[in-house]
């Protein structure tokens, strides 16, 4: 009886508002990680190695990494849904920018722009599902608008590999650009505004915030982040050069690719809907192991095309899994009072993995070669595997 009525007093799920935020998210992860889809392309095009191209990424992430808690802080009295729709449209005119780039020069430049577009939107949408649902509904609010992001990897980045593949990566970025002008006046139109903590701006404000209990959680949360997309990145930047010069897949099958490890991500996010809330220790030891344990199959058996493409799918679920698990573990563990800090130090972290493991993958393609990276990636990962069963008790996911 006490159940029920807890039940009855949830308010209704916000799905619509959910699925409006996923599509804001689902514009930007696939112009962040477009890229990585079209390496050989850019780097013919714009007559530079494989390793300086991949790090495009890693230039993107470190702007990200430094810009995004000064600009979070910057922008704090600033109403959440009004700063969405600016940081949309600037990003937007950062993929027109990167299209219309003559040299590389300017193209990092662009994706300079790009990047602290990126790390503003996310420190802000990073909590916003977090703001529109009590509690209980935080996994499935997590889920629903993370499944953007998988989208992006299902949808977006083969799409746009298979774009620029067809009509080269410079359309493909003005794809995006349009894309991502008709979600912001989805965002004006339908995402509704929301209430949150906003510092008082008073003298002790920023030293209780630092004394939050809920802060060392926080911070292990974000360690796990970091290694987590470390590891992935690692070989995930380089996977379409991989898999055309080391598994001997055709160029026209790498979208294709793209697109089942896409799927299998959103497999993976389903997966973390249904157990992240129920069982999140359990779930997140489990899709780590089973990441970990791909990337290793794929440095093992590289040239065995199908045992490949299952592995590729297999890490996909896993890696679909991970992001919204460790996302949901974040705003768990951080009080009302950070959950807008919780959030920049998550994209801080998820950014800074990001960036690193690019630039490792590009540091290790000369003295290894493409063929190690597998084994690299899934070292770290499994450094992160060890991390989050030392730190269990540290950081709650009630």
């Amino acid at each position: 009886m006490t159940a029920a009525r807890g039940r009855e007093t949830l308010p209704s799920f916000p799905y619509f508002a959910l699925i409006v935020l996923a599509g804001a998210i689902f514009t930007l992860v696939t112009g962040e990680f477009l890229p990585t889809g079209l390496l050989p392309d850019m780097a013919a095009d714009l007559g530079v190695s494989l390793s300086q191209t991949g790090i495009l990424v890693t230039v993107f992430a470190v702007t990200v990494v430094v810009a995004t808690t000064p600009l979070a802080a910057l922008t704090r009295r600033v109403p959440r849904k009004r700063l969405v729709v600016i940081v949309m449209s600037a990003n937007a005119v950062a993929n027109v920018c990167a299209a219309l780039a003559p040299t590389y020069e300017l193209l990092v430049g662009a994706r300079v722009f790009a990047g602290l577009c990126h790390g503003l939107f996310w420190a802000v949408v990073g909590a916003y599902a977090a703001h529109l649902v009590p509690r209980q509904q935080l996994a499935r609010a997590v889920a629903v608008s993370g499944a953007g992001g998988t989208a992006a990897f299902v949808l977006g980045v083969p799409a746009g590999t298979a774009i620029g593949h067809a009509v080269g990566w410079r359309l493909a970025f003005v794809v995006i650009a349009i894309v991502v002008a008709l979600l912001t006046l989805l965002v004006i139109r339908w995402l509704p505004p929301i209430e949150r903590y906003v510092p008082s701006g008073e003298p002790g404000e920023e030293i209780r915030a630092r004394r939050d209990p809920s802060l060392r959680g926080v911070l292990l949360t974000a360690l796990l982040i970091v290694i987590l997309l470390t590891g992935q990145n690692i070989f995930y930047t380089y996977i379409a050069p991989f898999s055309i010069e080391t598994a001997g897949l055709p160029a026209d099958a790498v979208p294709g690719l793209l697109l089942l490890y896409g799927v299998a991500g959103a497999v993976g996010l389903v997966l973390a809907g249904v157990f992240g809330g129920r069982y999140p220790f359990i779930a997140a030891t489990s899709f780590m192991t089973v990441s970990a344990a791909s990337v290793l199959l794929i440095w093992l058996l590289p040239t065995v095309v199908p045992v490949y493409v299952a592995v590729v799918v297999l890490w996909g679920v896993a890696i679909g899994a991970l992001p919204a698990l460790l996302q949901t573990r974040m705003m768990h563990v951080a009080s009302p009072r950070i959950r807008d800090l919780a959030a920049a130090v998550q994209t801080t972290s998820f950014n800074f993995g990001i960036g690193i493991g690019a630039l490792i993958g590009a540091v290790l393609i000369s003295p290894i070669g493409l063929e190690g990276l597998p084994l690299v990636s899934a070292a770290v990962i499994a450094v992160g595997l060890v991390v989050l069963l030392v730190t269990r008790g540290s950081s709650t996911n009630r």
